[in-house]
């Protein structure tokens, strides 16, 4: 297979690179985020439409990395699931491309006032929106984060460095190579956009000491790196989280919408966080929804695993152990259990979630309200399918993550979510007494 023009431009530049380790680009990314601090709004607009157009642009040698990196994969025996989350063809080159151009065309949360009073004494104070300065992020197989996570940090004046593992380090090495030369030919630094993946694991290491050099790490992956990632740095962590969903049918669900939403929560995208991974039903619905929910999904190829009144029910059905509950399958297979009532199903959650995405479906205003006041998730929906917890249909453009912890972000996490405030004090020589 040919080798691609970015592909070579990196190997000639890794000659004469200057970097030793992955403190010196965690060091140019901090002087960077200085520069990128002071751009205006235009500014960062016009860099991120270099950077879509240089995507499109540059379309064939991406696919070309990236069907190295799945070829890699596929011989070293990776689950499917990575491989559509490692996948990037035509379209998603193009829906990156546009994801930037949204990011691009969202307001500009620097310098945005969000709170502020005239003290007694008549100083003014104001607090206003500023970058966090360098973002982090730890991900895997995940090439589509690494242009997602740089947009969203230029659009909020920070510089990034990015981790994104060895299964698109091709994917990558040519992606971080596209943007940073579209930033420099408007006359932006690319020392903006850094990647560690050259230096493996000790880049991630790096990454994740690196408190005083880089303000914020977002980890996005399986449950076992965000847990490695939240336990071992010393920088502060935005924790995502792995998505044990669960779709909650009560008694007054609509049979038509029951499957069609269960079926589009798993099937749309089974490889992502917030496909379904749960489905509760009351069992005064089991008769008519198990039957009509279950056929829907076996109809799609995906497996069932089920408890005993789920297998008297429906036929080719797995039996399901406790594990099941606790598992996010990522691919086409669901659990699907009968509970008494809705307090069971309540209770079901608050033990197996992973806080990311809820929803139930029902007709019944005083169940939908209960559920949405009750359950403890970042995202909690009623008669939605749980797709729809994503940063670019939440209107964000596009997401660094979707938080699942409670301070400073929750859910879907944009442009706002990458900046902190300041205090702006404004007096006329008053001094305190």
């Amino acid at each position: 297979m040919r080798r691609s023009r970015y592909t070579d431009e990196m190997t000639a530049a890794a000659v004469s690179e200057t970097v030793q380790t992955a403190q010196d680009r965690l060091k140019l990314a901090k002087d960077a985020s200085r520069a990128i601090a002071r751009l205006t709004s235009d500014d960062k607009a016009r860099a991120l439409e270099a950077v879509a157009q240089a995507l499109e642009a540059s379309s064939a040698a991406i696919i070309d990395a990236n069907e190295r990196d799945i070829a890699r994969g596929r011989a070293g025996g990776i689950a499917e699931a990575l491989v559509d989350r490692l996948r990037l063809d035509a379209k998603r080159v193009v829906d990156l491309a546009a994801a930037v151009r949204e990011v691009a065309a969202l307001p500009d949360p620097v310098g945005r006032v969000v709170g502020g009073h005239r003290m007694p004494n008549g100083v003014r104070l104001e607090q206003v929106r500023v970058p966090f300065g360098v973002v982090g992020a730890i991900y895997e197989a995940r090439p589509n984060v690494t242009v997602d996570i740089a947009a969203l940090a230029l659009r909020s004046g920070n510089a990034s460095v990015l981790r994104g593992g060895s299964a698109a380090k091709e994917s990558n090495t040519v992606l971080v190579r596209i943007m940073r030369d579209a930033l420099e030919s408007v006359g932006i630094t690319g020392e903006a956009i850094q990647s560690v993946d050259d230096f493996g694991r000790d880049g991630a290491r790096a990454l994740m000491h690196a408190r005083g050099l880089v303000d914020v790490l977002v980890p996005r992956g399986s449950a076992s790196l965000i847990e490695t990632v939240v336990t071992e740095s010393t920088v502060p962590v935005i924790e995502t989280g792995a998505g044990i969903v669960h779709i909650v049918l009560d008694e007054s669900a609509p049979v038509d919408w029951a499957c069609e939403i269960v079926v589009n929560a798993k099937v749309q995208r089974p490889s992502v966080c917030n496909a379904v991974e749960t489905v509760l039903v009351l069992r005064q619905a089991a008769p008519l929804l198990v039957p009509a929910v279950a056929s829907a999904l076996q109809s799609e190829g995906v497996a069932i695993h089920g408890d005993d009144v789920v297998a008297g029910l429906v036929s080719n059905i797995i039996p399901a152990t406790e594990e099941d509950w606790a598992t996010e399958y990522l691919g086409l297979e669901v659990a699907m259990r009968v509970v008494d009532t809705l307090d069971d199903a309540l209770e079901h959650i608050r033990m197996y979630s992973t806080k990311h995405t809820e929803s139930i479906v029902t007709n019944d205003a005083r169940n939908q309200e209960r559920f949405l006041a009750e359950v403890d998730s970042a995202v909690v929906m009623a008669n939605a399918s749980t797709r729809f917890t994503d940063g670019a249909e939440f209107g964000f453009g596009a997401e660094v993550g979707i938080s699942t912890q409670k301070l400073h972000a929750r859910g879907p996490m944009g442009l706002a979510e990458l900046t902190s405030t300041k205090w702006l004090a404004r007096g006329a020589g008053q001094t305190r007494a």
